[in-house]
């Protein structure tokens, strides 16, 4: 049977895109169906949020050669400092002391994209774009799609379709993939501030009974805000002035940076945890967001999503180079399966982490003080902690699964 592709990918964002680079060399025909124009996808809102990417990310990207082109826009954390407000606890972690040049890069996902755009752009790839799925078929052989670009319908078939569209993936809702799903009745703030006092690389956690507050460092003096508020405490202070969302924010964290200065817009997302009840169906499977979507309290969203990606990207290759249905039910069930470990890993802690200390109850406050004192002080927890926070325990079982 002839196809038009080899491979449809949904989704020309961070993880649809990253997954076309991993296969350029493959021998794969690929192409790329993204919704919105370039100019459209740079001006997103979402552009402006700040990525944290673990060093097993940044060790993942330089092998699909994308972060030498990005790596002087990102900035390191040499520190990260947890700490919870209006308690003793502190932990503290330092990349000196863990013997790495970094515990981790801070990037907007803006510096990214562009940048990964320029690369498909370069590589044997084709972009259908802008082009919205409309139908598909799954069949024996193949998966035929249908899209909608402007008046015209163009159909298109494929040995396998990846939805690598985003939480609120077109592909997982055209193939009835049910999905769980946990509302925090949470928000999350986002802006950039400017600290009179230098960051000196370091990136802070801090605990509140709203919600997690995260400062990223990003040049010398510029921070990257995640500030998770409830509902109806973020729709007061996006409503407000944003004197008073900085009296606010500032009163929050503290002045252990000095006085902060908005440098960026106030932008809000509602938060939940969504979980697709299954990966795959007949000819097509769903990665990154698609698949899962996390709270922001860890930074694990696109470092999880990459994980996906270079799963997905070793099977496919190693299915190609033998010449094999690349779409077939053995294939995707052995990278759904690979997957499952540490999907659940990554989301049981997080939604662990937004319980936790998402609260100021008596008992659970004392205890997660006294853990966060304990832990600041036991060498091989604090080891442990550190190669979490870096992403490398993650990326070890993904390579001996």
């Amino acid at each position: 049977m002839q196809y038009d592709y080899d491979l449809l990918i949904a989704g020309g964002g961070l993880a649809g895109n990253c997954l076309a680079l991993a296969l350029k060399g493959s021998g794969l025909r690929i192409a790329i169906i993204e919704a919105n124009t370039r100019a459209q996808q740079q001006a997103a809102p979402a552009g402006d949020r700040a990525l944290a990417l673990a060093a097993g990310t940044v060790n993942a990207l330089e092998t699909l050669d994308i972060w030498q082109g990005i790596a002087d826009k990102a900035t390191a954390i040499k520190h990260i400092h947890i700490s919870d407000r209006g308690h003793f606890g502190k932990a503290r972690l330092s990349a000196e002391k863990n013997h790495v040049p970094a515990l981790g890069y801070v990037i907007t996902a803006r510096n990214i994209e562009g940048h990964l755009a320029d690369l498909v752009g370069q590589a044997p790839i084709d972009v259908i774009a802008p082009a919205r799925l409309a139908g598909l078929m799954p069949g024996g052989e193949a998966i035929n799609v249908s899209l909608k670009q402007g008046n015209d319908s163009i159909n298109l078939s494929a040995k396998l379709l990846v939805g690598a569209d985003g939480g609120m993936s077109s592909v997982r809702a055209l193939l009835d993939i049910p999905q769980h799903s946990t509302d925090y009745r949470q928000t999350a703030l986002v802006t950039t501030v400017k600290s009179s006092l230098p960051h000196h690389n370091t990136a802070y956690e801090r605990f509140t009974a709203s919600g997690p507050l995260a400062l990223l460092p990003q040049g010398t003096h510029h921070s990257s805000v995640v500030w998770t508020r409830t509902t109806d405490e973020a729709e007061a202070l996006m409503l407000g002035s944003e004197k008073d969302f900085l009296n606010e924010l500032q009163d929050c964290f503290g002045f252990r940076l000095g006085g902060l200065a908005l440098a960026a817009p106030r932008r809000a997302f509602p938060l939940s945890l969504i979980r697709a009840e299954t990966m795959q169906r007949d000819r097509a499977v769903i990665i990154g967001n698609a698949a899962h979507q996390l709270h922001p309290v860890a930074g694990q969203g696109f470092n999880l999503g990459l994980r996906d990606v270079m799963q997905l990207a070793a099977n496919l290759t190693g299915v190609a180079q033998d010449q094999q249905d690349i779409g077939s039910h053995d294939v995707l069930s052995a990278y759904t399966q690979a997957r499952l470990k540490d999907h659940a890993r990554v989301i049981g802690f997080t939604d662990s982490v937004v319980k936790i200390f998402s609260n100021d109850w008596l008992a659970i406050a004392a205890a997660r003080n006294l853990g966060l004192a304990v832990l600041d002080h036991i060498p091989p927890a604090k080891a442990a902690l550190a190669k979490q926070a870096m992403g490398l325990a993650n990326w070890i079982d993904q390579r001996a699964s």
